[in-house]
């Protein structure tokens, strides 16, 4: 059965979909069989995202390794058993069609809390949350005190990965891999950098996830996403050498894959 990548939390802006169309990419390009979802029905951003490498690559005539990408699936009302809800239907229905002939399935879930994402946070074997640098995302996984150093107790989030947890032990499925990835790491030793670090520090410790390596804030991201190209496409597409800015991007990319340690995976792309 497929492995389950969930990449959520509660916050717009911290990379969520950038995250997952790498990964996404990633993982087909090391041959492996990986289906996509989008949670944010509304805004769709990896949606457009895959939609947009589909256009390109089928304009430029290319035919590089890509994840595939599905709607959710419309149900009937007359479908529902009583007291289901029909997200959850369209959610369940759609991991149970693509479990079998997939290795990974990775689901990019909305930057609010909704129904559709915390389901799919219980169905995650990985959950990846990117989390920028700094306290106000990190106020998402915990309070704190004035000085930053003192965590005062947990937030919402933490407590709805709780929940989904706690379903999964309910369930008899394998306890949840929390991997949290600190995104947009500034380059320099500053008061606000340690102060994060020693957080998230302790707070993983308390809470009961892995701390991984992100992406640093960089321009190729925001010019990549209008034809659905990853740090990985740039040779296929004609770029004959990369700038330094673009090869330590690609480092930051199997730094991640390596440190989520996925089943079958070989860090080495």
């Amino acid at each position: 059965m497929a492995h389950i990548i969930v990449v959520g939390n509660e916050k717009g802006g911290a990379g969520k979909s950038t995250v997952s169309m790498h990964l996404a990419t990633a993982l087909a390009r090391m041959g492996h069989q990986v289906s996509a979802l989008d949670l944010d029905l509304r805004q769709r951003t990896f949606g457009r995202y895959a939609e947009n490498r589909q256009s390109f690559l089928k304009e430029a005539g290319l035919d590089l390794p890509s994840p595939h990408y599905h709607e959710l699936p419309e149900v009937n009302a007359s479908d529902l058993k009583p007291g289901e809800n029909v997200y959850d239907h369209r959610l369940s229905a759609a991991v149970a069609e693509l479990e079998p002939n997939n290795d990974f399935i990775l689901i990019d879930c909305p930057g609010s809390h909704t129904r559709l994402s915390q389901v799919a946070h219980s169905l995650a074997d990985t959950l990846v949350t990117p989390l920028n640098d700094s306290f106000i995302d990190f106020d998402l996984l915990a309070h704190t005190d004035a000085s930053g150093d003192k965590i005062t107790g947990p937030s919402v989030y933490s407590e709805m990965v709780w929940n989904a947890r706690q379903l999964r032990s309910q369930a008899g499925l394998p306890p949840i891999d929390w991997v949290v990835v600190r995104n947009r790491m500034g380059a320099q030793r500053m008061v606000n950098k340690e102060k994060m670090e020693r957080a998230i520090q302790n707070l993983s410790k308390r809470i009961g996830f892995r701390i991984a390596p992100g992406f640093n804030e960089r321009v190729i991201f925001r010019e990549l996403f209008p034809r659905g190209l990853t740090l990985l496409d740039l040779k296929d597409i004609g770029v004959k050498q990369l700038n330094i800015s673009n090869i330590a991007a690609r480092q930051e990319l199997r730094d991640l894959i390596k440190a989520l340690k996925l089943p079958g995976v070989d860090a080495d792309f």
